[in-house]
């Protein structure tokens, strides 16, 4: 597994950068969202054509704030 994001207020930079360490300040409620979707994701990414999937396109109380993308690895 790999980390990448963007610090707050770059996104018109080149890519994202490698992170080494990603904290997540949530409530119950959230996690348990994001823990379902990952269970999801994880069945989609079993399919060849997956690309990604962004937190906020399947969970709605997600649209505003940081975004989450998943990927599937190489």
């Amino acid at each position: 597994m790999k980390l990448y994001g963007y610090k707050e207020g770059s996104r018109n930079e080149r890519g994202p950068a490698a992170l080494s360490e990603v904290t997540v300040v949530a409530s119950p409620h959230e996690l348990r969202a994001i823990a379902r979707l990952l269970g999801d994701v994880a069945i989609e990414m079993e399919c060849a054509s997956f690309d990604h999937v962004h937190l906020a396109d399947r969970v709605a109380t997600f649209i505003e704030g940081p975004q989450l993308v998943f990927m599937k690895a190489d």
